[in-house]
């Protein structure tokens, strides 16, 4: 077994050691609090239940604002005869008209605003669950400070806006205004 000198000089161990003594550990990951919160969608892919196999489309948000900036939560699209009125509503509202949408990513920075609460499954363990979401917005992506500065020359933008095409068929996202009740279903 090694030492923690063999991956760091002595003085930087010490000032580690001071840090560690100094530092409270982190207290357990748990749901977010019942409340509104406003989230990109960073992430979207088919799914299926660890339990039953039920197949779903899973989104996942990104709290953007607020004391749980950087926290996650996903919401399940149950992709089932009894879920599908829900899934279809909610799949809508991101501009979705048909399955095949899906096998495409959804636009970048889909800003939204969504209602979470927090439940308990028959073992006890809390979870959030979506209630309802709106679609509030696309946001442009953030510039990174080290990419090469814009000269005016065409740099293929309109390519990046046909991967939106995609998932809308004329390349803008069409967002539905209203914001129902939305249930994932059962946690199948």
């Amino acid at each position: 077994m090694g030492k923690l000198t063999d991956i760091l000089r002595e003085s930087d161990a010490d000032c580690l050691r001071h840090q560690w003594a100094e530092t409270e550990a982190a207290d357990e990951f748990s749901p977010l609090p019942d409340g509104e919160y406003v989230a990109h969608i960073v992430a979207s892919e088919f799914t299926s239940s660890p339990l039953k196999g039920t197949p779903s489309y899973t989104l996942t948000f990104k709290v953007i604002e607020g004391e749980h900036t950087n926290r996650r939560f996903w919401h399940d699209c149950w992709l089932t005869e009894a879920a599908l009125p829900r899934t279809k509503r909610d799949l809508l509202k991101l501009g979705v008209q048909s399955l095949d949408q899906l096998e495409n990513p959804l636009p970048k920075y889909m800003r939204c605003k969504v209602k979470l609460a927090k439940r308990r499954d028959d073992n006890g363990n809390e979870y959030n669950r979506v209630r309802s979401f709106e679609v509030l917005g696309i946001d442009p992506p953030e510039q990174d400070a080290f990419a090469p500065k814009d000269d005016g020359e065409d740099t293929g933008s309109d390519a990046a806006a046909g991967e939106d095409a995609a998932v809308t068929g004329n390349g803008e996202a069409e967002v539905a205004p209203a914001a129902a009740d939305v249930g994932s279903g059962s946690n199948s």
